[in-house]
């Protein structure tokens, strides 16, 4: 796979956007500051917008609240988490009014709630599933009562699995570190709901009605290896957790298509990266691999020298995408 060239805007091109939330559209009680007017533009020009989430710590509502709160308009019904999601999986294989042990906040409960389930904080016998969901409030009796259900044989579901989560402070544990609490203490692994699992992404897309939907998100081992997984086209942007380094190393599947600073990248044309031999050129920049070497020269948009990289090393049998070559040519680039 490799970076995709447009020559018109991307929202164009795609008739829906499903946006990331932490480190795309705000990180923490901050709007990323192109992200508003990113989202009025899309909409304007007539593409459809889902803020699809892997985080299950606060509801729809609250959700649309603070985004509206930041300047970005938006109603429940545009808001799509990973709590629905856990709560949807099992809802589908367990009959309502069964009890649920939730592990996570007042929204992941509400989700279970809304599937006609009977969410619980205290294990017993009656207990069918574990959920599991990012809480900034996770408490060791939460843990120790989902582990004695899981252990017990409980149906496991984890709303996702980032190992981390971008806040106001930087990066912070997600709900992954606090999953692996429970599976280090069980041998259980949790099905997980959230992205790069199908079933978030598939709510947007039945949401906005997208045929050609652009995965917008900073991560590459959720959004944009969910994107893969949905055959549709990702845009990576650099305002959140992915930095150059891991863009470079990341393995076929989690590379995006597209690659911007941040949420304006989807209102804007990008720029052709070809490949010539040895030499991969992006606008004023070109990269030259010689015995699994790549050397970069030029000037202009860091952005397009880092585009030019990406695709000589992704190309090249044997280059070391953490070498040092690798990252003297970023260094070049301000990284």
């Amino acid at each position: 796979m490799s970076l995709l060239f447009a020559e018109r805007p991307l929202n164009e091109i795609h008739d829906a956007m499903l946006l990331d939330l932490d480190g795309v559209v705000y990180i923490g009680s901050r709007a990323v500051p192109a992200a508003p007017e990113a989202v009025g533009k899309a909409r304007a020009a007539g593409a459809r917008v889902a803020f699809v989430t892997n985080n299950a710590g606060r509801t729809p509502a609250r959700i649309a609240e603070h985004l509206t709160d930041l300047g970005v308009a938006a109603s429940p019904e545009d808001v799509v988490t990973s709590a629905e999601a856990a709560a949807r999986l099992v809802g589908e294989r367990h009959p309502q009014g069964s009890q649920v042990l939730v592990v996570g906040d007042t929204a992941l409960r509400q989700a279970v709630r809304r599937r006609g389930m009977r969410p619980v904080s205290v294990d017993n016998e009656s207990v069918v599933a574990v959920v599991q969901g990012y809480s900034r409030q996770m408490t060791r009796d939460l843990l120790d009562q989902g582990a004695l259900a899981v252990r017990r044989g409980a149906f496991y579901v984890a709303s996702n699995g980032d190992a981390t989560a971008p806040s106001e402070w930087g990066i912070t544990p997600g709900n992954g570190s606090f999953v692996q609490v429970i599976v280090n203490a069980t041998g259980v692994e949790p099905v997980i709901a959230g992205k790069p699992m199908r079933p978030l992404h598939e709510e947007g897309i039945l949401r906005t009605g997208a045929r050609n939907p652009l995965i917008v998100g900073d991560r590459l081992d959720t959004d944009i290896e969910g994107a893969t997984v949905h055959g549709a086209s990702g845009l990576l942007v650099l305002s959140g957790v992915a930095t150059p380094l891991d863009l470079l190393a990341a393995p076929e599947h989690q590379r995006p298509r597209y690659l911007a600073w941040d949420l304006s990248g989807m209102n804007h044309t990008h720029p052709k990266v070809s490949r010539e031999g040895r030499r991969t050129r992006c606008n004023g920049w070109t990269v030259t691999v010689t015995d699994g070497v790549p050397r970069l020269e030029g000037a202009g948009d860091r952005l397009d020298g880092l585009r030019a990289l990406c695709v000589a090393v992704w190309a090249a049998p044997g280059v070391d995408p953490s070498g040092t070559a690798a990252r003297e040519a970023l260094a070049l680039l301000g990284w």
